[in-house]
C-alpha cells in the first residue's frame, strides 16, 4: 500500500469508536446475537451486549408476569373495598381499569427493558444494575403474596 493509504487507515483506526447504532443493529442483533463478552478494554465500563444471561430473561419475564398478577389482584381487592396506596395509580384508576392496566404494564415494561439493557453497567461504580432487576422481582413477589393474603382474608 502507498504511504497515503496507510496514513488514512491509521487515522481512521485512531478514532475512538467507528461503530454505528441503528434499527438494523437492533433487528440483526435480536435474530443473530454474537457478542457475549467485551471485545476491547475500553468497553469494560458500560457493556451493551447482544446476548444476556438467561437469568436476566427469567427475571424480566417473571417481573412482567408478577406485574400482571399484581394488577389483577389490585382490581379484585379494590372491588372488595380496599384502596390503592399509590397516589399516581389511584389517579389513573379514576379514568378506567383499562387505562390502569395499560399504564401499569407500560411503566413496568419500560423499567424492566431499561434494567436489562443496563444490566452490566454499575451504579455509582459499585453495584451492578442487574441487582436492581433482582430486587424488583423480589419486591413484586412480596407484593403479590401480600395481596393474596389480603384477598383470602376478605373472602
Amino acid at each position: 500500500m502507498s504511504d497515503a493509504v496507510c496514513e488514512f487507515v491509521d487515522e481512521k483506526r485512531r478514532l475512538e469508536d467507528r461503530r454505528e447504532f441503528g434499527w438494523r443493529t437492533v433487528f440483526y442483533g435480536f435474530l443473530r446475537s454474537r457478542r457475549h463478552d467485551i471485545r476491547r478494554d475500553d468497553d469494560a465500563d458500560v457493556v451493551f451486549l447482544d446476548w444476556h444471561h438467561p437469568w436476566l430473561f427469567f427475571l424480566a419475564v417473571g417481573t412482567m408476569l408478577l406485574s400482571c398478577v399484581d394488577a389483577f389482584l389490585t382490581l379484585e381487592l379494590i372491588d372488595r373495598g380496599m384502596i390503592e396506596a399509590n397516589p399516581f395509580m389511584a389517579g389513573v384508576m379514576g379514568f378506567s381499569t383499562e387505562s390502569f392496566a395499560a399504564i401499569k404494564m407500560s411503566l413496568t415494561g419500560f423499567g424492566v427493558l431499561t434494567l436489562v439493557f443496563l444490566a452490566k453497567a454499575r451504579f455509582l461504580d459499585r453495584i451492578r444494575i442487574g441487582i436492581f432487576l433482582t430486587t424488583l422481582f423480589a419486591g413484586y413477589a412480596c407484593l403479590v403474596c401480600y395481596e393474596i393474603v389480603n384477598l383470602l382474608k376478605l373472602l
